[in-house]
């Protein structure tokens, strides 16, 4: 299922349309990437040689050729996330708009070091586009990290910390490793797959480069293919995949305790309501202040803060001689 050949042609010929599950890439960036290191004064004695760098007047049809794939090949309901920087940002969201993909998430990733400037904001953030195909259920796991009621010292939901649209995720550092000329971090990986795919689905990586994706793909329980260009680097990672076992980043994983609002989302009884009014009554006559009883009543009915509140707001509304 991986691919030494140029992902537009090899998608063609080897992916069938709605096949693939979740699509994660990092595109070149049409940025003279293969050159960088004269600018940067970067030592890349250990980087695999090789880099196909995509120029700068080919980049919006070269864009539009590979998303319009990424687009054929995706099931409905399927996810694609797209890791760019800015200088051709604007390509990629004009190549998107060409399709019939919906965006749900312009994500900014922010990493631990920048390019060092003088006379304008270092730049140390990329892109990354959250898009689906639509016609389909779109998978994603709310809870894959976080269970609904876990807070941190402060009291803030985590799992709406972890679900925010900035990321602070460092890269990694591999001195006197054998590395590509980029990769994405194991974390921000572990991090879209798992919100995005279930056990067994396939990911697919357009351009593997490192076959990061690949490898926590496969860590991660899902199935993976992909397409990459460079034969230095294709023929160097092949033999690393062979020692992939399936599955086995999953102990890795935080263990989630299980959900406390069971109830969110199901429609409300006549009875349940009347339960969570007199609950209520009861422990506010006891001298509990109405934010902690919403809080014991939250957690007994299994519903939201904010569903509990508005119950007990529309009974307020409806009877004068209900005690609030």
């Amino acid at each position: 299922m991986f691919y030494n050949e140029d992902c537009i042609s090899g998608a063609k010929k080897y992916l069938a349309d709605n096949s693939i599950d979740l699509i994660v890439t990092d595109p070149p960036y049409g940025i003279s990437g293969d050159k960088l290191d004269k600018h940067y004064n970067r030592n890349e004695d250990n980087v695999i040689s090789g880099y196909v760098e995509v120029a700068e007047t080919d980049y919006p049809n070269f864009s539009l050729a590979w998303i319009k794939e990424a687009e054929r090949v995706l099931k409905p309901g399927g996810s694609i996330y797209i890791v760019s920087g800015y200088t051709h940002l604007r390509h990629i969201l004009n190549a998107l708009a060409e399709t019939s993909l919906e965006e749900r998430n312009h994500i900014i990733w922010k990493y631990n070091f920048g390019v060092y400037t003088k006379t304008k904001y270092v730049s140390s953030h990329y892109h990354i586009l959250y898009y689906t195909k639509p016609f389909g259920k779109v998978t994603f796991n709310t809870y894959a990290f976080y269970a609904d009621s876990e807070k941190d010292k402060a009291g803030g939901s985590l799992n709406y910390q972890d679900r925010e649209d900035v990321w602070i995720i460092n890269r990694e550092y591999k001195p006197g490793q054998i590395k590509n000329k980029n990769e994405l971090p194991k974390s921000l990986l572990t991090k879209i797959i798992m919100y995005s795919s279930n056990p067994d689905d396939m990911v697919c990586d357009f351009f593997l480069g490192s076959f990061s994706t690949a490898k926590v793909a496969i860590g991660l329980g899902r199935n993976a293919c992909g397409f990459e260009i460079n034969k230095n680097a294709f023929d160097y990672q092949i033999e690393i995949m062979k020692e992939i076992k399936k599955g086995e980043l999953i102990e890795t994983l935080r263990k989630v305790p299980n959900n406390k609002l069971f109830q969110q989302g199901k429609p409300l009884s006549d009875k349940e309501i009347k339960d969570i009014v007199e609950e209520y009554n009861n422990y506010y006559k006891s001298g509990y202040t109405k934010k902690n009883v919403i809080e014991l009543l939250s957690e007994k009915f299994g519903r939201g803060y904010f569903s509990i509140s508005k119950i007990l707001s529309q009974q307020k509304n409806q009877s004068e001689n209900t005690l609030f």
